[in-house]
């Protein structure tokens, strides 16, 4: 079950232009917290802004996680205007994670942009699994967007790296570094990034007869299913229609769940 906490922030850093790096002292959040799952942070205090904003978990340690913050609206700029010390309110853990098993013989995390932001905990979770290194593909704008590079690294992760200009890394996108990595049936692909890309992701890993699983990213005013702001088609019959709800349902969906084409 969810919990609301008042959590004392730990570290608040700038990692890239616009982006910030918010870690809480949270136990019981962190014990209870998955890879894959998010929590609902209190922007401030009082009506405004009135709702919480989505994150997802970053990295679960034994006494606290911590968050990516992109900079995209007013609730983005009052996180980001926070310092070490403030206490920060969390709700969470909420949604479902990634599915973690060690039945594959290669994991392949695919990041575009901000999507990096709940896969440096699934790599944690799946170093232990195996003797190969999970695969991180790491895709941004340019070299200063880049996140988490060296986080992936220190773990041992092998780390491809794309760069729409070719400022770090190669020039080309996201799904063109896992066309190129060639996955084939016992591997597990992993991503996180806009829909477009996990669209052709999706569709590709399909095709190929290659198990994956994506993390979507929507707008949420609760959290917990009860606005239906953040509906998505899905292929499958489901009571009530063929739509599921990325913040109950997810918002982390095998990729032949969602209904690419809609």
């Amino acid at each position: 079950m969810p919990c609301v906490a008042e959590c004392p922030i730990t570290m608040h850093e700038e990692v890239a232009p616009g982006h910030y790096r918010i870690a809480v002292h949270a136990p019981e959040i962190a014990r209870a917290a998955k890879p894959g799952q998010f929590a609902m942070l209190e922007v401030a205090p009082g009506y405004a802004p009135f709702l919480r904003r989505p994150m997802s978990f970053e990295r679960i340690f034994g006494d606290g996680v911590s968050f990516l913050v992109k900079v995209e609206g007013e609730g983005t700029r009052l996180l980001a205007r926070l310092a070490a010390g403030q206490a920060l309110s969390v709700q969470g853990p909420l949604g479902n994670g990634f599915s973690i098993e060690n039945a594959y013989e290669r994991h392949i995390l695919v990041a575009g942009g901000i999507g990096v932001a709940p896969l440096p905990a699934l790599a944690e979770a799946l170093i232990p699994l195996g003797s190969r290194a999970p695969e991180v593909i790491v895709a941004a704008r340019n070299e200063r967007l880049l996140l988490c590079e060296d986080e992936f690294r220190q773990m041992g992760c092998v780390v491809h790296v794309a760069t729409d200009d070719g400022t770090a890394g190669e020039k080309a996108l996201a799904t063109e570094m896992i066309e190129g990595l060639d996955p084939a049936p016992g591997t597990c692909v992993y991503a996180c990034g806009p829909m477009p890309m996990l669209a052709a992701v999706a569709k590709m890993m399909i095709a190929r007869n290659v198990d994956c699983q994506v993390s979507l990213e929507a707008r949420m005013a609760c959290g917990d299913g009860a606005c239906l702001g953040c509906v998505v088609e899905s292929k499958g019959e489901r009571e009530g229609g063929d739509m599921v709800l990325v913040c109950t349902d997810g918002p982390v969906f095998d990729a032949g769940v969602i209904d690419w084409d809609r």
